[in-house]
């Protein structure tokens, strides 16, 4: 009875999630990114950042809760202003504003906070590295330490 009740509880328990490492994320499409980062947050899993996330790698930190996001001692984030695609504006970074103030509204108020207080969005990465700065925006993986 014991066997068949540590099956049963095997077979009926769920899944474990996996972490989802972000280690050299440079950025891409802002809808892909919000797409993928729905889907990691609807699945509930923990989001581990171990490296670069620049660009729109960053909106993982609106879209995810903060509760279940952290960073190893790899970790950077970088922002900047959104662009449209260069491919449509001939080679040439044009701002997009509407774009620029969305990524604003996903972000949460400890990275508007600290892109604030270095001046703001503009067409230059601004790098959030590794340290007192980043954990007062994310917390640390207590295993990575």
């Amino acid at each position: 009875m014991r066997v068949l009740a540590a099956i049963l509880l095997v077979a009926t328990a769920a899944p474990a999630l996996a972490d989802y490492r972000i280690t050299r994320d440079f950025g891409g499409d802002v809808e892909e990114y919000k797409a993928k980062y729905a889907r990691l947050r609807d699945a509930g899993e923990r989001v581990v950042i171990d490296g670069i996330c620049n660009s729109a790698c960053g909106l993982v930190l609106g879209i995810v809760p903060l509760n279940r996001i952290c960073a190893t001692p790899k970790a950077s984030m970088g922002f900047h202003q959104a662009y449209f695609d260069k491919s449509w504006t001939a080679g040439i970074r044009v701002t997009s504003y509407a774009g620029t103030a969305e990524l604003m509204s996903i972000y949460p108020q400890g990275v508007k906070d600290w892109i604030e207080q270095h001046g703001g969005l503009t067409a230059d990465m601004k790098h959030l590295k590794n340290g007192t700065e980043l954990w007062a925006v994310i917390d640390p993986c207590p295993e990575e330490f």
